[in-house]
């Protein structure tokens, strides 16, 4: 079966001709304009991304986890998303999980013909058990990657909530999703190359939709990484001036504090525990 790709805003022709000629300032301020133009394509779309966060909240708070699938590009910004998630929020490395076509492999090569196995999505996610309390979010710039309109096909059948994020109107993949998240960024600089505008769309709709329901499910308190894992010297150096700006002790005091503790909000929620 052949499809007509031209059709497609994320496969539609560079409005810049010449790039090979161009000198690279040229290209790279070419490359800023039409990045430049992907936070109002997101913008658009922010009433989509509310009502998928809803949802996920929803399950999330009765135990269920969020799932991304997805493949290539599509694939790898989602398990980014959840790999940062335990250490930013101190969650458990189970409650948002990222599956890319091909497997964890696939993260650093690409697996041939992986993401046109319609089967296997499920399969990936039947072995960590996924069942009706859980989310899936297929991720796919064409919006007709086999692999998520399979995962999506499946997780229906099964009474699992789905969503999407893709960039093209109408596509299969939005049409198998529940809570289709649609952000139509327009030709790539590079034709076709949908890791650059796309991928950065995906991205930051990735970013407000985790962001947004560890918000919600209490895992930041004021504007502070409360549960963040104390994980480099880094984190423990920011956690020792959230504890002193949260309870006014010295900086000892909160490295003493943190030890004892684990957490920042363990340390706060002791603090004024004892006040």
């Amino acid at each position: 079966m052949t499809e007509n790709l031209s059709k497609l805003a994320t496969e539609s022709d560079s409005k810049y001709l010449d790039l090979d000629k161009q000198s690279v300032e040229t290209i790279l301020r070419q490359i800023n304009a039409e990045d430049k133009t992907v936070p109002y394509s997101v913008e658009k779309v922010i009433p989509q991304i509310e009502k998928v966060v809803e949802q996920v909240v929803a399950r999330m708070e009765k135990g269920g986890r969020l799932f991304y699938i997805g493949a290539g590009t599509s694939g790898r910004l989602g398990v980014v998303d959840a790999s940062e998630c335990p250490p930013t929020y101190g969650v458990p490395h189970d409650w948002v999980i990222g599956l890319i076509a091909g497997g964890d492999g696939a993260i650093r090569k690409a697996v041939e013909n992986a993401e046109d196995d319609e089967k296997q999505a499920w399969l990936d996610m039947k072995a960590y058990g996924i069942d009706q309390n859980d989310a899936v979010i297929g991720i796919a710039a064409s919006g007709r990657t086999p692999y998520v309109i399979g995962g999506l096909r499946d997780a229906n059948a099964h009474g699992v909530l789905t969503a999407c994020i893709v960039c093209n109107e109408g596509s299969a993949i939005a049409q198998e999703a529940q809570y289709p998240i649609e952000v139509v960024v327009g030709p790539e600089y590079v034709t076709g190359s949908t890791r650059m505008k796309s991928g950065t769309a995906q991205k930051l709709v990735l970013n407000m939709i985790s962001t947004a329901v560890m918000i919600r499910l209490g895992r930041v308190r004021g504007n502070k990484m409360v549960d963040m894992a104390l994980s480099n010297h880094k984190l423990v150096l920011r956690a020792i001036r959230m504890v002193k700006e949260a309870t006014g002790v010295s900086e000892d005091k909160a490295s003493e504090l943190l030890d004892q503790h684990g957490s920042v909000r363990a340390v706060v929620d002791a603090f004024h525990a004892s006040i």
